[in-house]
């Protein structure tokens, strides 16, 4: 089905999105384009663009300013969705079996440059990492934390991590919640998966509740805070999965219930870590 859909406009600001009747399925889709949000203004512009979905919507975002780190830009005009590798791959000058010199060329029966080994033949595979994470509300409030840590020290973040070899994506939710914020919690549903070619990640954000509304910062969190939807730091967010998973929330709020969400971002070359708003959320899907 992804390859069938069309991307659907780009913009500089950010995009929400509205649903009207259509069809057995009953779902149309309308992109709007909107200026990136405030703490206490997520109202939208409307620039209209309609197209018959099935029960998805897709379609192709742009924020005007960055991400952790810098990646590949989209081109801007509506296209055919078509799935490359846009990431960089890290250059491996050893066996990561026997310590062997690697030389790196095309081996048979594959397309990309690898690694190999010039002693065993060992082929090097590197492969993205998971992220998982919690989005929990608790008194119309969203619980996040103060990052003690590098990247992005002091800024803002969602409980969330690396998920660990022997745990389910929302056991990991569940216990990176546990050791950045303290809290118990029980999951309800994924609420967004957000690829990240350029960096080798993916974002799978939970909504979750607290099994008791007890909270307080663990080893890598200075602070943790419940903030009500209006007063959300959109400006000391830590990073753009954050800015994009929250803002997709609060416009799911602000029209009904939160729905799943898919979606790429891309990052703009040549810009710093501290720059979370420099990107464009690309195959945007919305269940």
């Amino acid at each position: 089905m992804l390859k069938a859909m069309q991307i659907l406009g780009s913009s500089s600001g950010f995009v929400s999105q509205k649903l009207k009747p259509h069809g057995n399925c009953g779902l149309s889709l309308v992109s709007i384009s909107s200026r990136r949000p405030t703490k206490s203004d997520c109202s939208i512009t409307p620039n209209f663009s309609v197209r018959r979905a099935r029960c998805f919507r897709g379609f192709r975002v742009s924020c005007a300013r960055s991400e952790s780190k810098p990646d590949v830009t989209s081109s801007s005009s509506s296209s055919s969705v078509t799935f490359q590798s846009t990431g960089h791959t890290r250059k491996i000058n050893f066996c990561q079996l026997c310590g062997g010199p690697t030389k790196h060329e095309i081996p048979d029966g594959e397309e990309k440059i690898r690694a190999v080994c010039t002693l065993c033949g060992k082929i090097a595979y590197e492969n993205p990492k998971m992220v998982v994470g919690c989005l929990i509300e608790q008194d119309n409030k969203i619980l996040l934390c103060k990052r003690k840590i590098q990247p992005s020290y002091g800024l803002w973040t969602l409980p969330a991590g690396y998920l660990e070899i022997g745990e389910s994506a929302a056991e990991g939710a569940i216990r990176e919640t546990w050791e950045e914020a303290g809290a118990e919690v029980e999951v309800l549903s994924p609420f967004a998966q957000l690829d990240i070619p350029l960096i080798g990640q993916t974002y799978i954000i939970f909504l979750a509740k607290m099994k008791r509304p007890n909270f307080s910062p663990g080893p890598e969190s200075s602070e943790c805070r419940l903030f009500s939807l209006d007063d959300i730091p959109f400006d000391s967010l830590a990073f753009s999965s954050m800015l994009v998973t929250l803002t997709l929330y609060i416009e799911d709020r602000k029209v009904g219930r939160p729905k799943f969400h898919y979606g790429t971002i891309n990052k703009r070359p040549g810009t710093s870590p501290s720059d979370i708003q420099e990107y464009t959320l690309d195959y945007h899907l919305l269940s």
